[in-house]
């Protein structure tokens, strides 16, 4: 990238929460990376003037699928892109059935973590989507998934129960505890699509990371995620289709279309209690099943609705969730994935939903309006 203007940002380049401490009245963008030293020389330098954050990232999405299983190359292409001009540059993608590391290749892309293919009861998940196996399997299937993703395994912890008519949990408490000592054995971190409670205290024993959706704690189960720092995902944007789901299933199973529309109402409160207890809290947004990608903006706007503070939702797109992922944020040296926004977004999040300019690997990728922008021009 040494042929690349230098970038630099003037107006306010936040690289935390804290606002004595974290944040800088400019930074330049030097062969793709970010320094906070102005070059010696530059032929071209470009000023770039507004509120600038670490790219966006989305904590729980699946580029790759859509309702009905695994798309092909050009489908998730797109998806990708979607999400790379909402501003998320870095996305945790919880669970696909697409091989998608040729995106690794493509510079124009954000950058992926994977969690390998989903892991579920047969017939307890939607088609075409996981490996589904019997608990004798769960330890070799985790064993695997482990070593094909990038640190992550998802399991599906609960869904509906056909005998039952409703949601309930899909492993046995021993399994799961031999299956999360396996990941960690493996290197990787577990976490397990929930929307009831009644699966949590077993995943929590079994030494569970993260639970994604998390509508069923409760005051008894956030305490323990709180002392063992599981973090939750609670995708709000798709915890929404809640009442849709319960008016299209009702007919069929009225309870699981009851406990939905309960989780549904009491969904603000259960991410405000669990992050008022300090229980980690990240953004994401479920895109790529029924859900279009690109709702990161959304999605933290909705914990701000939950009651989070601006700064604290920020965090969970940004800051915090890049540290929780193990990938460096604005500091000297680390690569430019940055979005620059024309007012602050500490004051009003809504900001998120119309960034200026988005710089990927320090290459300008979109800028305000939607356009594909070429070189910078000083």
């Amino acid at each position: 990238m040494s042929d690349s203007p230098v970038v630099h940002i003037k107006g306010r380049v936040l690289t935390g929460p804290d606002p004595e401490a974290e944040v800088r009245e400019e930074a330049w963008v030097i062969g793709g990376l970010i320094s906070y030293r102005p070059p010696v020389t530059a032929r071209e330098v470009v000023t770039v003037t507004g509120w600038a954050l670490p790219g966006l990232v989305d904590a729980h999405c699946h580029v790759g699928l859509d309702a009905h299983g695994a798309v092909d190359r050009a489908t998730a292409e797109r998806q990708a892109l979607t999400d790379r001009d909402a501003g998320a540059l870095l996305l945790r993608d919880a669970g696909s059935a697409a091989d998608t590391r040729w995106m690794d290749e493509r510079a124009d892309l954000p950058r992926l973590i994977r969690a390998g293919r989903h892991i579920a009861r047969p017939r307890r998940y939607l088609r075409n989507y996981a490996h589904e196996i019997e608990p004798d399997r769960l330890v070799e299937v985790v064993r695997g998934e482990a070593r094909r993703g990038d640190g992550w395994v998802k399991l599906v912890g609960d869904w509906i129960d056909r005998e039952r008519g409703d949601l309930a949990p899909c492993w046995p408490a021993d399994v799961l505890r031999e299956a999360v000592a396996a990941a960690h054995e493996e290197g990787a971190r577990v976490t397990a699509h929930c929307f009831a409670g009644d699966s949590l205290p077993d995943l929590v024993a079994a030494g569970i990371d993260c639970i994604e959706h998390a509508t069923g704690l409760t005051e008894e189960t956030i305490p323990l995620f709180a002392e063992r720092g599981v973090a939750i995902v609670p995708t709000l944007v798709n915890i929404a289709t809640f009442p849709g789901l319960a008016a299209g299933g009702e007919a069929k199973f009225p309870r699981w279309a009851d406990h939905l529309r309960r989780l549904h109402a009491r969904r603000y409160a259960t991410v405000r209690a669990a992050w008022e207890a300090g229980v980690p809290v990240y953004a994401g947004t479920d895109a790529g099943g029924g859900l279009a990608h690109g709702l990161v903006a959304e999605e933290v706007a909705e914990l701000v609705r939950a009651g989070l503070p601006a700064t604290a939702a920020l965090s969970a797109a940004t800051w915090g969730a890049r540290a929780w992922l193990g990938r460096p944020g604005l500091t000297e040296g680390a690569p430019a994935d940055l979005v620059v926004y024309p007012a602050d977004p500490r004051r009003d999040v809504r900001v998120l939903a119309a960034p200026a300019l988005v710089l990927l690997r320090g290459r300008p990728v979109r800028r305000a309006g939607g356009g594909r922008p070429g070189p910078l021009s000083p």
